[in-house]
């Protein structure tokens, strides 16, 4: 399917997302997929994820505010997600800050998600190299991340999308690049995971590839429109939102290559 027909996919299906996301991220993430179109649960206590996670179209993991009762919640999931053939992502936020999240993000891409998205240096960390992150941050190019990236979708059969100026997303045999957007996007919290959240949307009503591209290109779309309108962060985050849902099918093919 192509990127803007999951578009309209995910308007009429009114996909469920289980969303294991980090505290800072939770209402940002469930605005942004309302915004698009599908509908966001933000569901972690262990006692609820064999009942929950299987009636959800897909399945987003962030690992943003790892604890040990989260992490034991994520994985079951991922379980249960690979297991029954949901759609699942996964967001590695800053793994490589300590030998405990590096195990979590090892544990977890172990279980297969269908799409890894992150920044450059969270991407390089993942597949074994040195980058410069610093925290959530990256210190390195979207362009270094590239055989990075091809690496861990070979060797995972995971679609990997690497987040920056010029977003870049590769199965390990087709790739594209995605561009547009606002300086502004990363002055607001969070917004970065919220788009984990929304990929996992788009994961419920197509392919891993397809979907992981339409997350990219509608927030570039909404991005660009937002800057048009906004006066600073505050008002950006306001104008997004909006611009999310007044994005159009159409509108795909001005941000990707």
């Amino acid at each position: 399917m192509a990127p803007q027909d999951l578009l309209i996919a995910l308007r009429d299906q009114n996909p469920l997302v289980h969303c294991m996301t980090n505290y800072v991220a939770m209402n940002i993430a469930a605005n942004v997929v309302l915004a698009a179109g599908a509908s966001p649960a933000m569901v972690h206590a262990s006692e609820e994820i064999a009942e929950f996670t299987p009636i959800c179209g897909a399945l987003t993991i962030n690992i943003g505010t790892l604890s040990a009762p989260w992490l034991a919640s994520m994985l079951a999931a991922a379980d249960i997600a690979h297991a029954r053939n949901i759609p699942w992502v996964l967001d590695p936020v800053a793994h490589f800050i300590s030998d405990y999240r590096k195990r979590a993000a090892q544990d977890l891409l172990a279980l297969r998600p269908a799409i890894v998205r992150g920044n450059a240096s969270e991407i390089l960390a993942l597949a074994g190299q040195v980058g410069a992150g610093k925290g959530a941050d990256s210190g390195d190019s979207v362009d270094a991340a590239h055989a990075s990236a091809h690496a861990l979708a070979a060797e995972f059969g995971t679609v990997v999308a690497i987040t920056g100026p010029v977003d870049f997303v590769t199965d390990g045999t087709q790739e594209a690049r995605v561009s547009g957007g606002s300086s502004l996007m990363p002055q607001i919290t969070a917004l970065g995971c919220s788009q984990t959240a929304l990929m996992g949307a788009y994961g419920a009503t197509g392919p891993a590839f397809d979907a992981a591209l339409a997350g990219l290109a509608h927030f570039k779309v909404a991005g660009t429109a937002a800057a048009k309108l906004a006066k600073g962060p505050g008002s950006f985050q306001m104008h997004f939102l909006d611009a999310l849902a007044a994005t159009q099918p159409d509108d795909f093919a001005q941000v990707i290559a």
